[in-house]
């Protein structure tokens, strides 16, 4: 018989924090794993000061794993998380607007199990649905309103790109403007650096998405959320993702700082 595991003081109050009163399965059926992962996890990457254990707020935490478990397909991670999210202050209206601009990134397909995984939780948790709207922009001028964000976020030669574009793939960058930005980053829920930041783990998390990911981190530090901060979210998303995707976004965040 394996012995229990053995959890450290770290481990356990992190772990309690996000999940009040629950005990793995994997404790029974997997104990060495279990204690390895999570004193790992919840006792050694959510304390370490490099990887913003100190400083990185447990809310901001959570929202950056959520985005990347969805960029990374992790339903069942992602069911697991979601009450640990609400937990520490993530607000429904945050939850549903991290999965809505998923869309943009990761497509329908991809999406839309988390969306029937948000839900269920929050019905189960007695939240009445829909939640109350977060849209700000008229569908007449929804492609003004995105691309004026582009710009903010990516400087003036985004300004109505699609004029420029060759005119078999010009309706692409319309619906970039229109749809991506002028949908999903003028709702009202999340800020623009919370947005950039989920759009950060969305691009990591996929892996083969270098270029878009490097022009989104150039995005982040446009606005205010800095190398440093930057690197302290992918720590933090490497229990999920694993090393190799979070070592490739390490290496996009240096080399658009050296930009």
């Amino acid at each position: 018989m394996q012995p229990e595991p053995n959890f450290t003081d770290a481990a356990r109050e992190f772990r309690g924090k996000l999940f009040p009163g629950y005990a793995s399965p994997f404790i029974e059926t997997d104990p060495e794993f279990i204690e390895r992962f999570d004193n790992f996890v919840f006792g050694e990457v959510a304390n370490a000061d490099d990887a913003g254990g100190s400083d990185l707020d447990d809310r901001t935490r959570l929202m950056a794993i959520l985005a990347a478990i969805i960029g990374c397909q992790g339903e069942l991670a992602f069911q697991a998380m979601v009450p640990a999210a609400l937990e520490v202050g993530v607000t429904p209206v945050e939850l549903k607007e991290i999965i809505y601009q998923s869309m943009a990134y990761l497509g329908m397909g991809r999406a839309l199990p988390f969306l029937r995984i948000a839900n269920d939780v929050l019905t189960a948790r007695g939240v009445k649905l829909p939640l109350p709207g977060q849209a700000t922009t008229e569908a007449t001028a929804r492609r003004a309103a995105g691309n004026d964000i582009q710009v903010e976020l990516f400087g003036e030669q985004m300004r109505e790109s699609w004029e420029r574009a060759p005119e078999e793939i010009s309706h692409i960058d319309r619906w970039l403007a229109a749809n991506c930005f002028g949908d999903w980053y003028t709702r009202t829920g999340l800020d623009l650096q919370q947005r950039e930041m989920i759009t950060l783990c969305f691009l990591a998390a996929q892996g083969g998405c270098e270029p878009q990911l490097k022009a989104h981190i150039g995005a982040n530090l446009r606005i205010g959320n800095d190398r440093v901060f930057l690197i302290k979210i992918v720590s933090q998303l490497v229990p999920y993702l694993g090393y190799p995707r979070c070592l490739n976004a390490l290496r996009c965040i240096e080399e658009a700082a050296d930009c």
